[in-house]
């Protein structure tokens, strides 16, 4: 979860707020945590879960400092690629390939998403589950939504997390993660644990903790159903003609153009090969503008950017997939 810089107020705004009745002020905490477990309730979430998951709940400041103080971009892509595909990381998702070979390929089959894009991001999200987020999903989305800049949507979220837990899926000690909410291995809040959380082992739970093959069937279903080609990868990586006017070209915004039509205006893979003949529509892409690494991406790199809207971590995505599928 990303949270956007807040300017100062002007002065007749900050006069207003300064003169605001006293109506206005953020309620006692504990007579809104009251509020909460009645809507709770009123949803048919039973009460034990109600007052096992809520009772001695308390406001986290370290959440809300980190949520005020989000930086906006501070380092370069390739900063960013050796710091998230690392040697070790791709040893480790080899490693993993190896290790869950069969279930992955169930999975891969099940759903049409190549294996090595589903442990590329489990590798991405949490280091293949070495780094889940070490807060109490109920406590971190219980402060966020008492906070008030955005407490309509956290206060959603919290409800759908105490029916995760009414439904079973966790108990309320083992549902850990971000600061944020965000869960489990694959890292969904509580509204994307409804819409693609997948029970991969058959026994009526979808545990994105510790089942891997729930953690597996999840990220692939979230690809599959926001968009995912079977029949194509993610992009690639070009050399661009020298003086090429690539800000004009540049962009998810613009007009997907096909790879003969990049051809056409010289741009070629990485290697100095020339790109591939097949009839696949593309964007270029720099994630650190006109002077950075230059990228030809298919509609694959959209749904991974649907998961993350990051170019940062759709490309490293895409890149440690490959290395995961180079063998090399």
């Amino acid at each position: 979860m990303r949270s956007r810089l807040r300017g100062l107020l002007p002065a007749c705004l900050l006069l207003s707020a300064l003169m605001a009745p006293a109506a206005q002020a953020a309620p006692d905490f504990q007579q809104w945590l009251g509020e909460l477990k009645a809507e709770a309730l009123r949803e048919g979430i039973r009460p034990a879960i109600v007052d096992t998951a809520l009772t001695g709940v308390v406001p986290i400041p370290r959440i809300l400092e980190l949520d005020g103080k989000q930086p906006e971009r501070t380092i370069t892509f390739d900063t960013y690629l050796s710091r998230s595909v690392t040697k070790a990381r791709i040893k480790k998702a080899r490693e993993r390939m190896v290790t869950h070979k069969a279930l992955l390929a169930e999975i891969s089959k099940k759903y049409g998403v190549p294996a090595r894009f589903i442990v590329a991001l489990w590798g991405m999200e949490t280091d293949f589950g070495g780094n889940m987020g070490g807060f109490k999903v109920v406590d971190a989305l219980t402060t966020l939504a008492y906070d008030g800049r955005r407490s309509a949507f956290f206060r959603g979220e919290l409800l759908k997390a105490l029916r995760i837990l009414d439904e079973g899926h966790i108990a309320p000690d083992r549902m850990l993660g971000s600061w944020a909410g965000a869960m489990g291995q694959c890292q969904f809040m509580p509204s994307s644990f409804f819409k693609f959380a997948q029970d991969g082992n058959g026994d009526g739970k979808r545990d994105i903790w510790t089942t891997h093959a729930d953690v597996f069937a999840s990220a692939a279903n979230y690809l599959a159903t926001v968009g995912w080609k079977t029949d194509q990868t993610w992009g690639r990586a070009v050399r661009l003609p020298k003086g090429s006017d690539s800000a004009s070209w540049a962009g998810l915004d613009k007009q997907a153009q096909p790879l003969s039509v990049w051809a056409k205006r010289g741009l070629r893979s990485s290697d100095g090969k020339p790109l591939p003949k097949a009839k696949i529509d593309a964007w270029l892409v720099q994630p650190d503008g006109p002077k950075g690494r230059a990228f030809l991406v298919y509609g694959n790199y959209r749904t991974i950017m649907d998961w993350n809207r990051s170019t940062y971590f759709a490309t490293a995505v895409g890149i440690l997939a490959d290395h995961i599928g180079s063998g090399k």
